[in-house]
């Protein structure tokens, strides 16, 4: 399957070979762009069925049951009727940026999934730098949120904004200083370097402490229970997309699915071998082992959601300076000392 995606590529180019060369590359990578668009836009609706199934198990309910087989077409139609809908827009917002906003929503997701290998040699762009551009194209996704609040001229759109702003850089810290003690280890930003360097040990046995709070950090920048403070129903109404409805409303729901799914590949990369098969079991395709390792994470965040329940605003706050930032240090200097005595020893 590898080879035939790099295959895919190749064709295509060769097809393309009476054009110049850098357009022949344009509309190639054009094409794995809009391939990578398709799959999001997939996966997303699949996750909102998925999780639906999981909390109607959870709470021991059915769930979706009616539309299609199992209930499969529940989440087609929900955009149907969402496409529908009026989207109704207040004579005070700012229209442009109000509009903007969830047109924009998937592009940070869509930039990062560019360069995230989904399996052996199936990275649209391999960048030496792919971990640095991945962390500075996901962090923009804050001013979105932000755009959407301010614009929509309402009160409880701006305090949950304010808190999107507030929540997503505390905890963007966390996450970076967790990275780097992979980072440290493998001497790379290149994430196909990261998985190689997993062949043998993944980095879950090797930094515990890291991923813990790698995936914790991860669930509140997704906006997931029970850091899901910027829609605090309870509080703001629905946060910072109060405002919205119809299918601007549909673009910041599926974007919380998509950016879920950026955070479980993150996890697989980082900590959990990314495509290398555990047991060697090598017979089943890179990309399959890469898939079931990034659900299993989907499905533990999905269980999180509907086991515990919603924090209060500064218990979120004191949690990501007071306990996480002070944890990923004393990692890195562990790490350091542990790297110094590795090679000290000369193992």
């Amino acid at each position: 399957m590898e080879n035939l995606f790099v295959g895919i590529a190749d064709g295509l180019r060769s097809s393309l070979g009476g054009l110049p060369p850098e357009l022949g590359e344009a509309i190639v990578m054009l094409v794995k762009l809009v391939a990578i668009l398709v799959f999001i836009l997939v996966n997303a609706l699949w996750l909102v069925y998925m999780e639906r199934k999981v909390a109607g198990y959870m709470q021991a309910r059915i769930g979706p049951n009616r539309v299609g087989p199992k209930g499969l077409l529940q989440t087609t139609c929900d955009i149907g009727k969402l496409i529908c809908k009026e989207i109704i827009i207040h004579k005070d917002t700012d229209k442009v940026v109000f509009m903007l906003a969830p047109v924009l929503v998937f592009v940070p997701t869509l930039m990062v999934f560019a360069v995230i290998p989904f399996g052996k040699n199936m990275a649209a762009i391999d960048m030496n730098i792919g971990l640095l551009y991945l962390l500075a194209i996901a962090s923009t996704s804050t001013i979105i949120f932000w755009m959407a609040g301010w614009a929509s001229n309402n009160k409880y759109s701006l305090i949950g904004s304010m808190r999107s702003v507030a929540q997503m850089v505390s905890y963007e810290l966390p996450m970076v200083l967790a990275i780097l003690g992979v980072i440290m280890i493998t001497g790379s930003l290149n994430m196909s370097d990261i998985i190689a360097a997993q062949e043998h040990t993944w980095f879950i046995f090797t930094q515990p402490i890291a991923f813990l709070i790698f995936f914790i950090a991860s669930v509140s920048e997704c906006n997931r229970a029970p850091f899901d403070l910027i829609e605090g129903e309870s509080e703001l109404v629905n946060g910072f997309n109060t405002e919205y409805g119809g299918m601007a409303f549909a673009m910041f729901y599926l974007a919380e699915y998509a950016n879920m799914l950026v955070c479980c590949a993150m996890v697989t990369i980082l900590f959990l071998g990314g495509w290398h098969a555990p047991f060697g079991l090598d017979f089943i395709p890179s990309w399959l082992w890469f898939f079931i390792k990034m659900y299993i994470v989907m499905f533990v965040i999905m269980q999180l959601r509907w086991t515990y329940p919603r924090i209060r605003v500064d218990q979120l706050m004191g949690f990501g300076w007071k306990v996480l930032v002070p944890l990923s240090l004393a990692n890195i200097f562990v790490t350091g000392i542990g790297m110094y005595i590795y090679r000290a020893i000369g193992w």
